[in-house]
């Protein structure tokens, strides 16, 4: 199938962030200071107050979103990709920083949120891809940059048939000032498998 451009006006913010402005077609958007998910597991606290641009998801489409992770910098920062059904249930995967580190990584909730993520300093600075791919019961969460090739982050379970979105994600957990520029919100041919690099690839 042929990739689609989705525009930005085609979604609908879950939580309104600090400011959104279309800059030489990217998005340019400013978070609220203490936005995030999670859900309960550990820490106790739930927020669903993180910046989410969601529009309707087909289950036989890919979704890829790409932005500039050289303003994420301090301590939670994150951006992405959000996969939502429900305030319960949802994936976002993304970059975030840990430690002073860029880490590319996932939180998968089901009434609770587990959390995995890998070390990837070596992407800092770079325009970051995420893509989200649904099949059978589940989907593949893969990322890249415009030098490093496709890595598979995640596969999850996301069985939902229906209301499912998708769509940009940023937070801002720790301070105020993040300004995250997105760059490419796209629709695509789905994954065939998950041993195989994406149709088109």
């Amino acid at each position: 199938m042929a990739m689609k451009k989705m525009n930005w006006q085609d979604g609908i913010w879950s939580v309104e962030p600090h400011s959104v402005a279309e800059q030489e077609g990217r998005l340019i958007v400013q978070a609220v200071e203490g936005s995030d998910y999670w859900q309960k597991t550990m820490y106790g606290f739930q927020h669903d107050n993180g910046h989410a641009l969601l529009a309707g998801w087909e289950k036989q489409t890919a979704v890829e979103v790409s932005f500039e992770a050289g303003s994420l910098t301090e301590l939670y920062d994150q951006a992405g990709i959000m996969l939502w059904h429900s305030q319960l249930q949802w994936i976002k995967a993304g970059i975030e920083i840990n430690d002073g580190v860029p880490h590319i990584g996932a939180v998968v909730t089901d009434q609770y949120s587990d959390w995995s993520l890998s070390p990837v300093p070596e992407w800092a600075g770079q325009i970051v891809t995420i893509r989200a791919s649904r099949l059978k019961d589940a989907v593949i969460l893969r990322a890249r940059t415009g030098v490093h090739p496709w890595r598979t982050i995640r596969v999850a379970r996301f069985p939902y048939e229906s209301d499912v979105q998708a769509g940009p994600m940023l937070c801002a957990p720790t301070r105020p000032g993040l300004r995250v520029a997105f760059t490419s919100w796209v629709t695509t041919a789905p994954d065939t498998d998950v041993h195989e690099e994406p149709p088109g690839e």
